[in-house]
């Protein structure tokens, strides 16, 4: 299967999409924090990043999805910053304190070329959200020198439904999280007002693009929606109306990965709510009402 953006590539309306992005970055509109700032101007709003990237790290990872490893590994950028501020964040060096490197563009479209010639069967933008500009102008970059690998646009889910319409027919597989099912925690946790209203929007246009995951022969993931959902203790997720919204209004056929891995880290460990991990009740709580309301293709640890 053909990546979905060389398409647009040859008919020029990539470029056309990267110039309307970068445009934004002069009155940022690209998240739902709309800060209103002038990114190409050194001005900083709640990502903290101005209008080039900053990169954390990047290599073959084995640590994702089945369908999204493969032999070859799923091939991860790690973007510094984040548009969310989670206390618990396990990777908080990067998304809050800025650990990484500004990136230009050329450099970046080297980056991705390198994934690919690792043998990577995807290349997994972490935390794209806030510099999607920069990374579909290093694709028209990379592009002619024979870039050809599918992107997974691996997001906290605070994202813009009108971003998210512009992707379209850019990104193949999208890979959001479902993190809250309440405004109030979400404002409280990561600092995101109305997560749930934004994150339900952006997951529907994401599903209405890329649909059921579809994979090649071998099982490697070409094209689809994976969703990830972390149970956390007391509930505070709100797992239940997470699932029935999948289940209910995306499809029950939906890839879903319920995630454990919750730890105390960063500043979780000061809050009462969050200062150990979920238990095994809670998790097996989650697990029946994925069994209950009909997730067929659901990873449970």
């Amino acid at each position: 299967m053909e990546a979905s953006y060389l398409s647009p590539f040859k008919s020029g309306e990539l470029e056309q999409k990267a110039n309307y992005l970068n445009d934004i970055l002069q009155n940022c509109t690209l998240c739902p924090h709309k800060c209103l700032i002038n990114r190409t101007k050194d001005e900083m709003g709640q990502c903290n990043t101005e209008a080039l990237p900053m990169v954390s790290s990047y290599a073959p990872h084995w640590g994702e999805e089945p369908p999204l490893v493969g032999t070859g590994g799923s091939g991860t950028v790690f973007f510094t910053n984040c548009n969310l501020s989670c206390q618990f964040c396990q990777n908080y060096d990067i998304s809050q304190l800025g650990r990484g490197m500004i990136t230009p563009i050329a450099q970046l479209a080297k980056i991705f070329l390198f994934m690919q010639k690792c043998g990577c069967h995807n290349l997994n933008l972490v935390t794209p959200t806030h510099v999607i500009p920069a990374v579909i102008k290093a694709l028209l970059l990379a592009i002619p020198k024979g870039f050809n690998l599918p992107l997974v646009y691996n997001t906290g889910g605070y994202d813009l439904l009108e971003t998210i319409e512009v992707l379209d027919g850019i990104i193949d597989i999208y890979l959001p999280d479902m993190k809250y099912a309440d405004n109030k925690i979400a404002q409280k946790y990561s600092n995101i007002p109305n997560y749930e209203h934004y994150n339900k929007k952006a997951l529907k246009e994401m599903y209405r693009q890329v649909g059921i995951l579809k994979c090649d022969k071998n099982g490697v993931a070409q094209k689809g929606l994976i969703i990830r959902h972390l149970v956390l203790p007391f509930n505070l997720a709100g797992s239940e109306n997470i699932i029935k919204f999948v289940a209910e209004e995306l499809s029950p056929q939906v890839h879903f990965n319920l995630m454990k891995q919750y730890h105390p880290a960063y500043k979780a460990y000061h809050e009462d709510k969050l200062n150990r991990r979920v238990s095994d009740y809670e998790y097996d709580q989650a697990v029946d009402l994925v069994k209950a309301y009909g997730l067929t293709n659901c990873w449970i640890d």
